[in-house]
């Protein structure tokens, strides 16, 4: 999730430029704004709110720009509130929201059922599980065909100056495995994973293009996005006449969007 705050309207024109198909302005019950960019499996969320809206979530308003958001599927939110519990992680118990959805058939409510992972526990930024409850409404064919080619998310990087201990909170909401060492740790998810990493691991990685920490203990970095080829991203920069600074190799191309401080590499 990139937290876009009240720059909605500059993060779509942005995204779009980047090759990614963005879904319609959702206005959720909630009210926050969105926009999707849907892959295989998974998606990436533009999320923010309306100007003048500064005290009705304050976890967007008050949260920095970027990445700042990990939101795992779930068939069953009360279940993980109760793991959650068990752990003493939990915040507020699950709650409901709606969004509408146009199609050409008309319009219908997106519903959803969400809990989050209580604040600190995970310093870097929001982390929540969430059940919808009319997939149909979302996983749509039309809206899944990428320019820059994304097929998925494949990794999402996690740099902490206590990597380890937050690879194994990780670990335990997720009920997944954990490895690695003192370069990094990894915890599985299903066709993916989460990297943990120091600073300096974060910064070989990356080199020039890491994001700074800003005294932040903790920040969601970067994602990895597999294509179905890289010659389309390639071809969506070559075409931007905005130039952003790119790592580009043989088996990635690594873009840092300043604007929004979005890290990104897409690999085949």
């Amino acid at each position: 999730m990139i937290n876009t705050r009240f720059e909605m309207d500059r993060a779509e024109q942005i995204f779009q430029s980047l090759g990614f198909f963005l879904t319609e302005r959702g206005y959720h019950s909630l009210g926050s704004i969105n926009h999707l960019m849907i892959f295989g499996s998974d998606y990436l969320e533009l999320i923010g709110l309306p100007p003048g809206k500064e005290n009705l979530r304050p976890q967007i308003a008050e949260a920095p720009l970027g990445l700042h958001g990990m939101v795992f599927k779930t068939t069953d939110v009360d279940e993980n509130h109760e793991i959650l519990r068990a752990l003493d992680f939990a915040a507020d118990p699950p709650k409901t929201f709606t969004r509408p959805v146009k199609l050409p058939e008309g319009e219908f409510p997106a519903k959803f059922r969400t809990v989050d992972v209580k604040t600190g526990v995970f310093p870097g930024g929001r982390v929540y599980f969430c059940e919808h409850g009319t997939p149909h409404l979302l996983w749509r064919p039309e809206w899944q065909k990428q320019t820059n080619g994304v097929t998925g998310i494949r990794e999402i990087v996690v740099v902490s100056q206590a990597f380890e201990e937050e690879a194994e909170n990780l670990a335990k909401i997720l009920q997944s495995e954990v490895s690695g060492d003192s370069s990094g740790f990894c915890v599985a998810l299903v066709g993916a994973k989460i990297s943990l990493m120091p600073p300096l691991s974060y910064e070989e990685r990356y080199r020039h293009l890491a994001s700074p920490l800003a005294g932040r203990t903790s920040v969601f970095a970067a994602l990895v996005l597999q294509t179905d080829g890289l010659k389309a991203i390639r071809q969506v920069l070559a075409n931007r006449t905005n130039r952003i600074p790119v790592i580009d190799e043989t088996d990635r191309v690594v873009i840092h969007e300043p604007i929004f401080n979005c890290l990104m590499e897409f690999i085949e």
